[in-house]
């Protein structure tokens, strides 16, 4: 059977993907830390309906919303509704049990403290998204558009989250899959008949299946690229000569008197980050020490720590003062680096991009001339088009979709050279695991472990 042959698959039967509902029961707040009108507690496995009742102190009648007075061991905990969601018609497959109260910190630890003391423990990050995963509730992608969603730092991310959460990302893979998954049958039937292999495989019309294969493919890794900048946003570090104009850069930018601005050099000495939604996409705004020779202590450490900010950051804004620019340059670092030339005000100088070099832009920090330009010039940079119709994405499906892409293409110079059957069988399995890594079809178990410990306890 081609299917699983590799990774683990949501259908699989063996042991290690065993339903949890006949071993353990966990229970976290689902709400977050703080005070609120409502908190909740969530409890998930085959003691949530035992546990649920003994806290509620009557029978919990399935997805029906009970008032009742929580408490343990007669002591009265607070006063709310309890849900009972049974197997497997609630999140995880499981049975799930949700206690609401009142959204206090302090009622909350109380009630979950009890769930825990009637035979619940508490649950891992990501373990209720997890057992939703390994119990075929959802794909791996659609977990992660639940923490995508939570996350969320525009409306155009969080609607690309609830798409991804919907199944949609998820249909176009399992799509694309299903064809790769057909061809590795055509191809590999055609090993058994080697004196037949090469008409067998013009007759099958393999190489415009792969055209069309690797077309879809890219179209769907720059979705997906629009996705994944919605969902993970970029980081930009502002560097600079000091006086320059970076703090009010970043105040121009994030619209507020973040940064301290003087005309005394080494005003900032450390790190200032801003985050903001730069029409639509998010971002994190760096401001830096000036970048100059010193022999404070404390400006060398803060020169130290811009240039090494500016080595991770994904877009460097380069800020000079154009008065102080004796030649036309662009930046050493083009690829991923803008030059802000400020202060156009004192110059007479046009504000915008400037003819000639490509790199720069022109700006009044003080006024505010340029700056649409340059907003503009930031999200060309990074390749972010604010398309509407895009879904959530993460970087590794990105990493997915081109792995899954260079297999294809290598299957389209496989078909030109007239390779052997098995050399081509070998790529479409490549390209066919790669694809199954996004919904989880084939992703190792060290994956899964690092991917849903990022997410909250509660989900």
């Amino acid at each position: 059977m081609v299917r699983h042959e590799e990774g683990r698959g949501r259908g699989d039967s063996s042991p290690e993907l065993a339903l949890f509902s006949d071993t353990d029961t966990i229970a976290a707040i689902a709400t977050p830390p703080g005070q609120g009108g409502v908190g909740i507690v969530r409890i998930s496995g085959s003691s949530s309906l035992k546990i649920g009742e003994s806290i509620v102190g009557e029978p919990l009648p399935p997805r029906h919303a009970l008032h009742a007075r929580f408490t343990h061991e007669g002591e009265l905990l607070d006063d709310g509704v309890g849900l009972y969601f049974a197997a497997p018609n609630s999140f995880t497959g499981e049975d799930v049990v949700e206690l609401q109260g009142h959204g206090g910190p302090v009622v909350m630890q109380m009630l979950l403290n009890a769930v825990l003391a009637a035979g619940a423990r508490l649950a891992r990050p990501g373990e209720f998204s997890e057992r939703a995963f390994l119990n075929g509730q959802i794909d791996l992608a659609q977990a992660e558009a639940v923490a995508d969603l939570i996350a969320s730092a525009s409306i155009q991310a969080a609607l690309g989250a609830v798409r991804s959460l919907s199944g949609e990302f998820s249909l176009h893979i399992n799509q694309l899959d299903e064809k790769v998954l057909k061809l590795r049958v055509s191809v590999e039937a055609a090993i058994d008949f080697p004196d037949e292999e090469v008409e067998f495989l013009e007759q099958g019309r393999v190489g415009e299946q792969i055209e069309s294969l690797v077309d879809a493919v890219q179209a769907l890794a720059q979705q997906g690229r629009q996705g994944a900048l919605l969902t993970q946003g970029v980081s930009i570090a502002i560097i600079g000569a000091p006086n320059a104009g970076k703090s009010s850069l970043l105040n121009r930018l994030s619209g507020e008197e973040a940064a301290i601005v003087t005309d005394i050099p080494g005003t900032t000495r450390d790190l200032l980050k801003v985050d903001l939604v730069l029409d639509g996409l998010p971002v994190r705004l760096v401001d830096t020490a000036g970048l100059r020779d010193t022999t404070d202590p404390v400006e060398v450490e803060g020169v130290r720590r811009a240039r090494l900010e500016a080595e991770r950051a994904d877009l460097i804004l380069e800020v000079c003062d154009l008065a102080a620019i004796p030649v036309k340059t662009e930046p050493t670092t083009p690829e991923r680096t803008l030059r802000v030339e400020n202060k156009i005000d004192l110059c007479n100088a046009s504000p915008g991009p400037v003819k000639d070099l490509p790199s720069t832009v022109r700006v009044s920090c003080l006024t505010g001339a340029g700056i649409g330009a340059l907003k503009s010039a930031i999200k060309k940079r990074v390749g972010f088009t604010g398309e509407s119709s895009a879904f959530s994405a993460r970087q590794r499906h990105i990493e997915a979709l081109n792995a899954a892409l260079a297999a294809l293409e290598n299957v389209a110079e496989h078909l030109q050279s007239n390779a052997a059957a098995e050399v081509i069988a070998e790529e479409l399995r490549l390209a066919h695991l790669a694809l199954g890594e996004i919904t989880g079809e084939t992703t190792p178990d060290d994956l899964l472990g690092s991917i849903f410990a990022t997410f909250c306890i509660g989900k």
